[in-house]
C-alpha cells in the first residue's frame, strides 16, 4: 500500500507526462488535419475527375493549389506568429483552414475547388510555424524536446497514413466531398483545445516585409504553371515561355531585395552555418520523393481499376512504414545525434528507390504488392530521417528564431512537394504507357533521396 505521500508523488510524476500528452496532441492538431487531407485526396482524385470534369492538369492544380499557398505563405506565417504572438496565429490559421475544407466541400467545379484549396493552404501556411514554435517553447529541455518532435512527426505520419484510407472509406461512403467535411470536428477540437491548455507566447514584434513575401508567391505560382500547364500547352509556347521569364524575373528581383533588405524574409543569422541552408534543401528532396511518390502510385492504382478504397487499402501500408520509423526516430536521435539517422534513412531510401527503379524497368506488368514490399523499406528509412532532419534544423536555429527556421523548413518542403507532384504530372503527360512511366518516377525518387543525402553528409554535423 502507499502511504499519502507516495500517492502525492506518483500523481506529481503523471500530471506533466499527461499534460504535456495534451499539450503535443493540441499542437499536433492542425497539421494532423492538414495531412489527412493531402493524402486522402490522392484518393479522391478520380472521382473528383468524374464529377466536375477535371482532366489530368487541373487534377495537379488540385493537389498544388494547396502546396503553392502553403509554400509561398510559410515564411509570412512565420513572421505573423512572431508579430502577433505564436498561440493567437495558430488559432487563426486553424480558422482559415476550416473555412477553405468547407468552401471545397461545396465547390461546384474544378475552378471553385482549387482555389479553396488555395485558401486551405493558406490556413495551414499560418498555423503550422506557429505549431513547431510552441512546442519549442513549451519542452526545455533539449533531449525532451527531441522526443516530443519526434512524437509529433509521428502523430502526423500516422494521419499520413491513415489519410488514405480514411479517404477512401469516406469516398467510398459518403462521395468525395466528404474528405473536406471530415476536417470541420478536427478544426474544432484543435482550436478548443488550444484555447485552454496553450499559453499564450510573447510577441516578438518585427517588420513583416510584404513585397517580398508577394514576390516569393508570384515567383511559385509561376513555377507552378510552367511544370503544371508546360506538357499541356507545349514546353515552348508562348503562354509557358512567358510564365518562365516572368518567374525568373520575380526570382531574380526577390534575390535582389533580400540581400540589400534592411529586414529580410529570414535573419540572417539563420545562415551562419551552411547546415541550416542544407537541411532546408533536404527537407526539398525529400518531400519532393515523398509527395511524388504518393501521387504517381495513387493513380497508377486508379488507372489499374482500383477504387477509392482499394487505392486507401493499397496506400496503407507505404504510408504505415513512416510511422514506425518517426516513432523510432525519436529513440535513436536521443542516443546517437541527428546526422546518423538522416544519413541512414535516406541511404535506405535512396537504394530502395533504384530498386524500384530496376523492378520496374526489366519485370513487365510486376505485382504491386512486390512494389509495396519496397516501397516500405523505402518509407521506413526516410520516416526515421524525417524527425531528425525538423530536429537538426529548430536546433541550429535556436529559440531565438525558431518560428522563422520552422517556416523556413516547411515552406522548402512544401515546395519540394508541389514540384514532386508536378514532376510526376508531366513524366505522365510525356510517357505514353505505364511501363515506361513508372520507372521513370521512380528514377526521379531514388534521385531526390540521393541528393538529400548529398547535403547532408557535406553540410549537417549536429
Amino acid at each position: 500500500m502507499l502511504n499519502d505521500r507516495q500517492e502525492l508523488q506518483a500523481i506529481s510524476a503523471v500530471a506533466p507526462q499527461r499534460a504535456g500528452a495534451l499539450t503535443l496532441l493540441t499542437l499536433a492538431a492542425g497539421f494532423v488535419m492538414a495531412m489527412i487531407d493531402v493524402t486522402a485526396v490522392n484518393t479522391a482524385l478520380s472521382d473528383i475527375a468524374t464529377d466536375l470534369r477535371v482532366p489530368l492538369s487541373g487534377l495537379v492544380w488540385v493537389v498544388d493549389g494547396y502546396t503553392l499557398t502553403f509554400a509561398a505563405l510559410l515564411l509570412a506565417g512565420g513572421a505573423l506568429g512572431d508579430r502577433f504572438g505564436a498561440r493567437n496565429a495558430y488559432l487563426a490559421g486553424l480558422g482559415i483552414f476550416l473555412l477553405g475544407s468547407v468552401l471545397c466541400a461545396l465547390a461546384p467545379d474544378g475552378v471553385s475547388l482549387t482555389a479553396a484549396r488555395l485558401l486551405q493552404g493558406a490556413g495551414a501556411a499560418v498555423f503550422l510555424p506557429s505549431s513547431l514554435s510552441l512546442l519549442t517553447h513549451t519542452f526545455d529541455d533539449d533531449k525532451v524536446r527531441a522526443r516530443m518532435v519526434g512524437t509529433w512527426s509521428a502523430m502526423v505520419a500516422t494521419a499520413s497514413a491513415a489519410g488514405p484510407l480514411a479517404g477512401g472509406i469516406l469516398v467510398h461512403a459518403f462521395g468525395w466531398r466528404s474528405v473536406f467535411w471530415v476536417n470541420v470536428p478536427i478544426g474544432l477540437l484543435g482550436i478548443v483545445l488550444a484555447l485552454r491548455l496553450i499559453r499564450p507566447v510573447p510577441p516578438q514584434p518585427r517588420p513583416l516585409p510584404l513585397a517580398s513575401h508577394l514576390l516569393g508567391m508570384l515567383a511559385l505560382a509561376g513555377l507552378s504553371f510552367v511544370l503544371i500547364e508546360g506538357p499541356v500547352l507545349g514546353w515552348l509556347s508562348a503562354p509557358v515561355l512567358g510564365a518562365l521569364a516572368a518567374t525568373l524575373a520575380v526570382a531574380g528581383t526577390l534575390a535582389w531585395r533580400e540581400r540589400r533588405a534592411a529586414h529580410p524574409l529570414l535573419p540572417r543569422a539563420l545562415f551562419a552555418t551552411p547546415a541550416f541552408a542544407a537541411v532546408n534543401g533536404t527537407g526539398f528532396f525529400i518531400n519532393l520523393g515523398v509527395f511524388g511518390q504518393l501521387f504517381l502510385l495513387s493513380l497508377y492504382l486508379q488507372q489499374r481499376g482500383a477504387g477509392a478504397l482499394g487505392t486507401g487499402l493499397s496506400l496503407l501500408p507505404m504510408m504505415a512504414a513512416f510511422i514506425a520509423g518517426n516513432f523510432s526516430s525519436g529513440r535513436i536521435t536521443s542516443r546517437v545525434g541527428m546526422r546518423k539517422p538522416l544519413l541512414g534513412g535516406l541511404s535506405v531510401g535512396a537504394a530502395m528507390g533504384l530498386v524500384l527503379l530496376a523492378l520496374a524497368w526489366t519485370v513487365p506488368d510486376v505485382p504491386f504488392g512486390v512494389l509495396l514490399a519496397v516501397i516500405v523499406v523505402m518509407n521506413l528509412g526516410v520516416g526515421v530521417a524525417i524527425p531528425a532532419m525538423t530536429a537538426s534544423a529548430l536546433q541550429v536555429a535556436g529559440k531565438a528564431h525558431a518560428n522563422s527556421a520552422a517556416a523556413a523548413l516547411n515552406a522548402n518542403r512544401q515546395i519540394g512537394a508541389l514540384v514532386g507532384v508536378a514532376l510526376m504530372g508531366s513524366l505522365l503527360h510525356a510517357l505514353p504507357a505505364w511501363d515506361a512511366r513508372l520507372p521513370a518516377g521512380f528514377l526521379a525518387v531514388a534521385l531526390a533521396f540521393a541528393l538529400a543525402w548529398r547535403l547532408v553528409y557535406r553540410h549537417v554535423h549536429v
